[in-house]
């Protein structure tokens, strides 16, 4: 089968094994594979060896339809069609654990649809449901919210019971967007004041959860922002790793703040994971309330001008990659 392969200097498509199912996995014929950032960090392995690395298959998110089930699997069968996480899935084929896949919930979704909504439901549900102890009526403010997960995270808020959510973009088009995913209020982060503003937009009070995916300078701006009491997610860090941190103003508002990452969780913990957020969101899928604009969509044989789109990182919403159906 066709797979892209990590090597020296960046990757290619290649001709790999084709993958089977093992006792509790799901074989999938891969329709259309989502972009994500985490992809990036694979495809630098190859040249500086940290990620990934030379013969790594990267895509952590694809759909297409079951070819294959392990003994173990229920629920499950060929021919359905559903969407996945896992690892290896920018692929004709790909296996993922059967925790880890969920069907497609209508007929009239299609595969590239489809393939936007796996890692930004878990990893939002989980972040302010879970993690995050979302209260109905609280703010929320979702740092980076112009991303897929950016707009899955407003739209979980505020169907989750948030009375005000926040969402933060440096770039004005897609602010002025941001109100037709669950925002009620867009703030420019890029803005030395914008902690002020949110704390206005909150009532004063300050922001009962912040959902960043940025970290980096914005880690301080944070708890400025934050309410007494309050609490902040730490799921990205694309503005980067280090900063300076007022540990001073942390513990002056007593501010419960939680690093999480799928990266260190067991098979057991991400399908827990997925059972929740399905036994909360499942309806709103089915209908469509819930969804992902899609920026861009390129032939999987073009993957290098999709894996560049995101590199820009002009895009609004999900960078899809489709193979022939």
């Amino acid at each position: 089968m066709k797979a892209v392969v990590v090597t020296k200097s960046g990757f290619e498509i290649a001709e790999v094994a084709k993958p089977s199912a093992g006792p509790d996995q799901v074989l999938v014929k891969v329709r259309a594979c989502g972009l994500n950032r985490a992809d990036l960090g694979v495809l630098a392995g190859g040249a500086h060896g940290n990620v990934g690395g030379v013969g790594a298959i990267p895509g952590i998110e694809w759909a297409g339809e079951v070819v294959e089930v392990g003994a173990r699997v229920r629920g499950f069968k060929p021919g359905d069609r559903v969407m996945c996480s896992g690892s290896a899935g920018y692929a004709e084929y790909a296996v993922a654990d059967w925790g880890r896949v969920i069907d497609i919930p209508n007929a009239s979704m299609s595969f590239a649809q489809a393939v936007t909504l796996p890692i930004a439901i878990k990893t939002m549900h989980n972040a302010i449901v879970t993690v995050g102890e979302l209260k109905k009526g609280e703010t929320v403010l979702v740092q980076g919210a112009s991303s897929g997960v950016g707009l899955m995270a407003m739209q979980i808020a505020k169907l989750m019971g948030a009375k005000t959510v926040i969402g933060t973009s440096t770039t004005a088009e897609r602010r002025s967007q941001l109100t037709k995913f669950g925002a009620d209020v867009a703030i420019d982060n890029s803005d030395p004041k914008w902690p002020q503003h949110a704390i206005e937009a909150s009532g004063g009070k300050g922001v009962d959860l912040i959902i960043d995916q940025l970290s980096g300078p914005f880690g301080t701006q944070n708890l400025e922002a934050c309410a007494i009491l309050g609490r902040i997610v730490n799921v990205g860090r694309m503005a980067g790793r280090f900063a300076e941190f007022d540990f001073d103003l942390h513990a002056l508002k007593r501010i419960k703040y939680t690093g999480v990452t799928f990266r260190t969780r067991s098979v057991e913990e991400v399908r827990s994971i997925t059972s929740l957020a399905l036994g909360d969101l499942a309806p709103h899928l089915e209908s469509g309330k819930l969804s992902l604009p899609i920026d861009s969509t390129f032939a999987f044989a073009d993957i290098a001008q999709a894996f560049e789109r995101m590199r820009t990182n002009k895009h609004f919403g999900k960078i899809v990659a489709t193979l022939d159906e």
